[in-house]
């Protein structure tokens, strides 16, 4: 077993004696005494679901626009032709195109963050399916980063948008900051994807839907808190 260092311990012990699920409010306090780091850490959010991964019908995924952003500036790619390439540009899309980028992702480049397709460039982005889907990257309607509203795509991700897919064990999980927001746009992040993925609860799902929510930092322990 590795050895717990310092900074950890002096973490640990700040954390509730008991493992009930804290206040939203009071886990984001408590999360803001953990900022020891020299740099600006993430917050992320993890919640575990009732769901059935192995279901269709019950996958759980979407993005959602976080009030406040997420502290960092998403490099977005869009493929393109036509006047859709202008719109794009306009839009701050930092890569727009077609075959030429598809080509360089072939030979191996993946400078960017989000991948946004028009529906008629998807003959193109199809044959990546394979390299881009692995890293979460693959442009799908259901995540509306197929479309041919380019411009507000592009301007949401930019101002902070934040996709998410419940994993093999049922758990999303989701960046909702940075350790340096204040306390209350952290809270107001964090509520924002709560309410989201409740409201995409499959209809097939039976019983309790939202098992467990849990936020943490970068380098620090988990936060159990409550989903309301």
């Amino acid at each position: 077993m590795g050895k717990v260092s310092k900074r950890m311990k002096a973490m640990e012990a700040k954390l509730p004696k008991t493992n009930a699920p804290m206040a939203l409010a009071d886990a984001v306090s408590l999360l803001k005494e953990f900022n020891t780091t020299k740099f600006d850490q993430s917050v992320e959010i993890s919640m575990r679901l009732g769901v059935d991964p192995k279901q269709s019908d019950q996958i759980v995924r979407g993005s959602v626009v976080l009030p406040n952003g997420i502290g960092k500036t998403l490099r977005v790619l869009v493929f393109a032709k036509n006047a859709k390439v202008d719109e794009a540009t306009a839009a701050g899309a930092d890569y727009v195109g077609g075959p030429e980028l598809a080509e360089k992702i072939k030979n191996g480049w993946f400078d960017f963050d989000v991948c946004i397709a028009c529906p008629d460039m998807m003959g193109v982005v199809g044959s990546l399916g394979r390299l881009l889907g692995p890293r979460g990257l693959m442009p799908s309607p259901k995540a509306g980063t197929v479309t041919m509203d380019v411009e507000k795509t592009v301007k949401e991700y930019k101002a902070g948008k934040v996709e998410f897919r419940n994993d093999k064990g049922g758990i999303v999980h989701g960046v909702v900051g940075k350790l340096s927001f204040d306390a209350d746009k952290l809270v107001e992040n964090i509520r924002a994807f709560i309410d989201y993925v409740v409201s995409l609860k499959p209809a097939s799902v039976k019983g309790v839907y939202v098992k467990s929510i849990a936020i943490s930092a970068t380098m620090s322990p988990g936060l159990r808190v409550t989903a309301q």
